[in-house]
Order: structure tokens, then C-alpha cells, then sequence
């Protein structure tokens, strides 16, 4: 039998699946590397696209914080305007009513009484005057607290000088239905 030395043939058949195994692995590593850097590059640029949706919200968000703070402000000026307008409606409305407290005031005057001085603080009146006698300063008393414009009158009071009586007294204002007033 003939000796065939197959050493040589399988050295270079080792080597070339050496060398095919070696190339195979680096392709393999190859291709994971790239794989890994096209996952990283991906996730990158996801990463960048979310932060650039939340840079949006963040500005969006930013400028409806002043758009609300605007409406705040709009707010606060709209309740102080309507409070001065409310003011300026109830110092119109009251106007009348001292024309008609001082015309009452008259109206309510018994004859041989005298006003002397007459000073408002809020709601009440304080009246100091001159009487004939205790009577007149009675029927005053009796006056105002009949008249729809004032409500019981309070008599701090009277002392008597010369011929004539000086009094003292205060009386609450109300305001009547429109009903009462226009009678």
C-alpha cells in the first residue's frame, strides 16, 4: 500500500477553517459592535427627541404661567375696579338720600326748636339745638323716630340756659324701601 502523507492538506484545511473561524468571529464582533452602537445611536437619538419635546412643554409651559399670572393680575385689577365702581354707584345712591335726611330734618322741626349743630359719624347724627321747653324737645323725638329716614333717636342731654333748654341727642339713619321713599 502507498503511503499518502495527508498532514500537509490538513494543515492547510485547519488553517483555512482556522482562519475562517477567526474571520467569522470577527465579523461577529463586528457586527455586534455595530449592533450595540446602532442600539446606542437609536436610544441617543430618542433620548435627544424626548428632551426636545420636553424643552417644548417647558417653554409652552413657561409662557401659559405668564399668560395665567396675566390673568391673575386681570383679575385683581377687574375685583378693585368693581369695588370703586361699586363705591362710586353707593356714593351716587347716598347723595339723595342726605338731600332727603336734611329735608326731613326740617320737616321733623317742632315750632320754637332750633338747630344748632348738626354733625354726621357713619350712620348716626348727632343734633345739638335750642328748645322753648322739655315738650318741643319731646315732640321731636317723637318726629324723627316716626319719620321712615331716621330710627330711634338717643337723648344724652338737656340742660336748661336762660329762658331756652340746649339738648343733645343722636340718631341712627336708615334707608327706607324704595317703596316708603317715594312718598
Amino acid at each position: 500500500m502507498a503511503r499518502i502523507n495527508l498532514r500537509p492538506w490538513r494543515e492547510e484545511r485547519n488553517a483555512l477553517l482556522q482562519k475562517r473561524f477567526l474571520g467569522n468571529l470577527v465579523a461577529a464582533a463586528v457586527l455586534g459592535a455595530l449592533t450595540v452602537f446602532a442600539i446606542s445611536y437609536y436610544y441617543d437619538m430618542q433620548m435627544d427627541r424626548q428632551q426636545a419635546r420636553n424643552n417644548y412643554l417647558r417653554t409652552e409651559i413657561s409662557k401659559l404661567d405668564k399668560k395665567i399670572a396675566e390673568i391673575r393680575e386681570l383679575r385683581r385689577k377687574r375685583e378693585r375696579l368693581l369695588e370703586r365702581l361699586n363705591a362710586i354707584q353707593e356714593l351716587q345712591g347716598n347723595r339723595p338720600v342726605i338731600v332727603r335726611n336734611f329735608d326731613e330734618l326740617v320737616r321733623v322741626l317742632p315750632d320754637d326748636l332750633y338747630y344748632s349743630a348738626i354733625s354726621r359719624k357713619g350712620d348716626r347724627i348727632s343734633i345739638n339745638g335750642l328748645a322753648g321747653n322739655n315738650n318741643d324737645v319731646s315732640s321731636l323725638m317723637r318726629n324723627l323716630q316716626s319719620s321712615i329716614w331716621f330710627g330711634e333717636p338717643s337723648l344724652s342731654r338737656v340742660q336748661a340756659a336762660n329762658q331756652m333748654r340746649n339738648f343733645n341727642l343722636s340718631v341712627p339713619l336708615t334707608k327706607p324701601k324704595a317703596e316708603e321713599a317715594s312718598k
